[in-house]
């Protein structure tokens, strides 16, 4: 089993799925897990499968829509255990938004949280991480905002920018420390993937996911992509011309 040398974590959208996994990885490695979300008794569900495995995972109510509140949270915690070590924002959320018929409730509902609150997460004890000299960021974006995906506008853009904002906090902390990481997630299976009504190629279990986030979070990698079968030929398409990928994207709908 990996070792780490955090002695504390925040983990958000801990409720369920990749973040819910994560945060079990960490503990059961001897990290003190802040698991946050909106839904309490999954956290209490969570805390207590971990004491059943004789670690320790922290359940917090906290929803990252509201950033204000969100970044005064999670620096209360920062100051009550000491300095998190490391910050994973993870909570998202999906849905599609077809341009004919644009949803703007959806689209706006996917801005707070994937925008919006993952920024909120991440800046709230950066500062700080600099000032001690230690930390480090992870942000989990997607495979699907490398480029724009048919009825996915704002899933695809809301992933695009927490990419290019983790891309430019990792320059920028160059030196200072604190380290960075994005994480380029493909098909998982979780809640907010049961209910795709479309093919999902090389759908990775949780919990095989949750290994390679960890493992690459570990390792301190700027960046984690899986699966590599989807992975691959996704980040190939960025240099597509716009011609052929308008006309494969309109394929895969």
């Amino acid at each position: 089993m990996a070792e780490t040398n955090y002695r504390t974590a925040l983990v958000t959208g801990a409720s369920s799925g990749l973040g819910r996994g994560l945060a079990l990885w960490l503990a059961k490695r001897g990290v003190r897990v802040f698991a946050t979300g909106r839904r309490l008794p999954q956290l209490q569900a969570l805390t207590a499968e971990a004491q059943a495995a004789g670690v320790t995972i922290e359940p917090v109510e906290m929803d990252v829509t509201k950033p204000d509140a969100t970044m005064e949270r999670i620096r209360a915690l920062d100051a009550e255990c000491g300095g998190l070590d490391l910050v994973v924002a993870n909570a998202g959320v999906g849905g599609t938004t077809n341009a004919k018929r644009l949803p703007w409730e959806r689209v706006r509902g996917i801005i707070d949280t994937n925008v919006t609150g993952a920024a909120a997460t991440l800046s709230a004890v950066l500062p700080n991480m600099v000032e001690r000299k230690r930390g480090h960021l992870v942000g989990v974006s997607s495979l699907a905002g490398f480029r724009g995906l048919a009825g996915h506008a704002a899933y695809s853009a809301s992933k695009a920018f927490l990419a290019t904002f983790m891309e430019s906090l990792r320059v920028d902390l160059r030196g200072t420390g604190v380290s960075v990481t994005c994480i380029y997630p493909g098909f998982v299976k979780s809640e907010m993937t049961a209910t795709n009504n479309f093919p999902m190629p090389f759908l990775l279990e949780t919990h095989d996911a949750v290994e390679l986030m960890g493992q690459g979070i570990i390792r301190g990698d700027a960046e984690v992509s899986f699966p590599w079968q989807l992975a691959v030929p996704t980040r190939l398409a960025k240099v597509l011309p716009n011609p052929l990928f308008d006309s494969v994207a309109r394929r895969l709908r």
